[in-house]
């Protein structure tokens, strides 16, 4: 990252001081026009297709440049967006959607039912929703240039969720990629254009307004309704440093810092000009996701060892020295959602079990494999979380090793399925917002059917096949057996760990307002800025 000389004369003389510099000083330092918002979040984005990857700051750079057919309003109900109605057939087997008049490319290109046609076959090829969708799916076609139609083998009720959670709508001629081959031209049709000549790599991401996008009429509510950009100009930029990022906040040179460390809480809670707010009000569930495909992990008892091993009050200190902002989580869909349970749970312990990690490690047979810990520099939590699981694990035998870098580097060596020597991984630690945790058919990391799985490629026939039932069932009831039943096989199996639950404030200066509370995304309409 490059930093200018006056953030580092900031940062290296006066880290400390300006936490108490007087507001009327700081006010005169800000040049920041109140029609551009500068925002510091989880980090700059390296890979800007959501479908090849799920990191949030890719998300958000889709979120902002593209749009959707549905949304989810704050209620989680989905809400036709990008489409103007739509409608089922009798047999609850064909429906047809119809786009709303006006849609265009920033490339001055009309948007036509054919690019939707591309967008939803390349989502369904990495998507677990749209994968399992696919297996009930006769066709997909265009029916004229606003019009096109799904016709399923058997009926899905869940079809407009799975359409909003979220499928990014891109041209066709990008869409015909497959999804695992990156699409870089950062087109879309959404209200912000994306500024390819601003943009400085692992530095800065500007998006610009887009004129020409005519949003919904209704009143936006959560992801849903009108998206009404009320600024110019939105600036990422990428501060590594914590103190840093917090000294140019106070300072007026950004509005917006996502990921403050709680030991920071209180020097921005006294600022008058600052605010701590939680928009993820259902939190985010912590986990290590662990590489089953190599030694030591695809032993069954040397991923069950992780359970033991884990002492979640530990790890939870770390994200907050303040328990109102943490919470333990033992079910596999964690703590908040009504298929939340107690099954198979009797392997957490308070304070962890590091011996009878010791001992199944024992038993798989661990004889001294390397474990790569990929640790994201430029994400604290990340950072933090992932030195605590090291030391973990050398204290009770284990040669594990950090792989720093940053969120980018990890998110591309995750992708890796092959061993330690030829560049793979063991473990990382992500998180993700608990609402998505409750969603067995749209949150990547819960399916487990092997190399199309998410990163780690657990594979479970048994958990799969209860998975599928998701759809076919109508009740809550029923939904909360499948859960009980598929989480007994999950914390069997261990294709993850839980690390805890964080609900984590952003810090942002008071001018900055609208910010719409989501979880897994932070959309850059409605805010604005006094």
């Amino acid at each position: 990252m490059t930093i200018s000389r006056r953030s580092l004369f900031k940062a290296g003389i006066a880290a400390s001081a300006a936490f108490s510099l007087p507001s009327v000083v700081r006010a005169q330092t800000a040049a920041t026009d109140a029609r551009t918002v500068r925002l510091v979040k989880t980090g700059v984005p390296s890979v800007f297709d959501p479908v090849l990857t799920t990191s949030q700051d890719t998300t958000d750079h889709a979120a902002a440049i593209y749009d959707t057919l549905f949304a989810l309003d704050s209620k989680f109900i989905p809400q036709p967006q990008m489409v103007a109605k739509w409608g089922v057939s009798d047999d609850r087997k064909t429906y047809t959607f119809e786009l709303r008049a006006g849609l265009g490319w920033h490339d001055g290109n009309p948007v036509t039912a054919a690019d939707c046609v591309a967008s939803i076959r390349r989502w369904s090829q990495i998507r677990p929703e749209g994968q399992f969708m696919m297996t009930r799916v006769q066709d997909i076609s265009k029916k004229d240039e606003r019009t096109f139609a799904i016709v399923l083998n058997e009926r899905l009720g869940l079809l407009p969720n799975f359409l909003a959670h979220p499928l990014y709508i891109m041209r066709e001629k990008d869409a015909e990629k497959h999804g695992t081959e990156a699409v870089t031209t950062n087109i879309g049709s959404g209200p912000f254009k994306f500024n390819e000549s601003a943009a400085r790599p692992g530095d800065s991401l500007t998006y610009e307004r887009n004129d020409k996008y005519l949003p919904r009429r209704e009143p936006v509510d959560g992801l849903a309704g009108a998206k009404i950009v009320k600024v110019d100009r939105v600036i990422l930029q990428n501060i590594r440093d914590p103190q840093t990022a917090v000294a140019a906040l106070q300072a007026g040179e950004i509005d917006y810092y996502e990921v403050p460390p709680a030991d920071l809480f209180p020097a921005i809670a006294s600022d008058p000009n600052l605010e701590l707010q939680i928009l993820y009000k259902y939190g985010q569930d912590f986990f290590l996701r662990i590489n089953t495909l190599q030694k030591p992990f695809d032993n069954v008892k040397a991923r069950q060892a992780l359970l033991h091993l884990v002492d979640q009050q530990a790890f939870l200190q770390v994200l907050s020295s303040d328990p109102k902002y943490t919470n333990i989580v033992t079910s596999f869909f964690g703590s908040g959602n009504p298929a939340t349970n107690d099954e198979n749970t009797k392997w957490f312990k308070k304070g962890g079990g590091p011996e009878k990690a010791k001992q199944l490690f024992k038993e798989a047979g661990y004889a001294g494999e390397k474990v790569v810990i990929l640790q994201p520099t430029d994400w604290s939590d990340g950072s933090n979380t992932s030195q605590i699981l090291a030391d973990a694990l050398r204290k009770i035998g284990i040669n594990s090793e950090l792989a720093p870098s940053d969120w980018g580097g990890v998110s591309a060596r995750r992708a890796k399925k092959g061993p330690i020597e030829d560049g793979g991984w063991s473990i990382f630690i992500t998180s993700d917002s608990d609402f998505n945790r409750g969603q067995p058919l749209t949150a990547n990391h819960l399916a487990m059917n092997g190399e199309k799985a998410w990163y780690g490629w657990p594979h479970s026939e048994e958990y799969e096949a209860l998975r599928a039932k998701w759809a076919e069932v109508e009740t809550v009831d029923e939904r909360n057996s499948l859960a009980r039943k598929m989480q007994a096989i999950a914390w069997d199996y261990v294709p993850e760990v839980l690390l805890g639950q964080y609900t984590a404030p952003i810090a942002r200066s008071k001018t900055l307002t609208g910010l719409i509370g989501m979880p897994d995304i932070v959309p850059l309409w409605n805010i604005e800025k006094a």
